[in-house]
């Protein structure tokens, strides 16, 4: 395995922050319900408390997931960088305010020899990542529970939910997402990963985590 040091260009740099702020503003409006009404409510309400909410669980589970992929990459001797999809960033804020939301905002792009267990390897840093993302922010719900602090609360239960989504979705083994590789790889590993995602995202909802 390759031991080359992890740099980021000051292109990729600002595509990470662009996408992280898009995505923040995004997931704030679909959590207010999307529309105009919800855009409405976030500023009469406050912009500052659901944008930073917003970035601090969907933006960071976003960008620790593509920066899983590339320490991954680069750990195998590739030549890896983040591009932003400027596009599918203006997509997925016009969804939100649809009251859906479509999140495509870029990729990790590398280069060089891989075997498929690399590719493997890499494909899956990003959903494993976001699966011990939810871990971590579980205890930040009953921390906020236990002091009374409703930010934290939701903070940590939206976390949680978003966290299980971004790794089920990913997992998916269709198009360019990450399933499609990994199942390519391993059977056994993408449903020893997947299923389970599958089934714990599917309980978040029912209990209402994150709304």
């Amino acid at each position: 395995m390759n031991t080359s040091r992890i740099s980021f260009s000051s292109k990729e740099l600002q595509d990470l922050a662009l996408a992280w702020i898009a995505l923040g503003v995004a997931f704030a409006i679909f959590f207010a319900g999307g529309g105009q009404r919800a855009v409405t409510g976030i500023l009469q309400g406050g912009v500052v408390s659901p944008i930073l909410l917003s970035l601090l669980t969907a933006g960071v589970g976003f960008l620790l997931h593509e920066i899983a992929h590339k320490v991954v990459a680069v750990r195998f001797g590739q030549v890896a960088e983040f591009r932003a999809d400027y596009g599918m960033l203006f997509l997925a804020v016009v969804s939100s305010l649809a009251g859906f939301i479509f999140a495509a905002p870029g990729a990790v792009y590398h280069r060089g020899r891989l075997t498929a267990r690399e590719h493997g390897l890499i494909a899956i840093a990003g959903p494993v990542t976001n699966a011990l993302l939810a871990v971590v922010f579980l205890p930040v719900f009953f921390l906020g529970v236990l002091v009374g602090s409703d930010f934290l609360a939701l903070a940590g239960s939206r976390g949680l939910t978003i966290n299980l989504f971004l790794a089920t979705f990913n997992m998916l083994p269709f198009g360019p997402l990450d399933g499609k590789t990994v199942l390519s790889w391993s059977k056994t590993v993408f449903a020893g990963f997947f299923v389970p995602s599958l089934l714990l995202t599917i309980g978040a909802f029912v209990v209402g985590f994150g709304f």
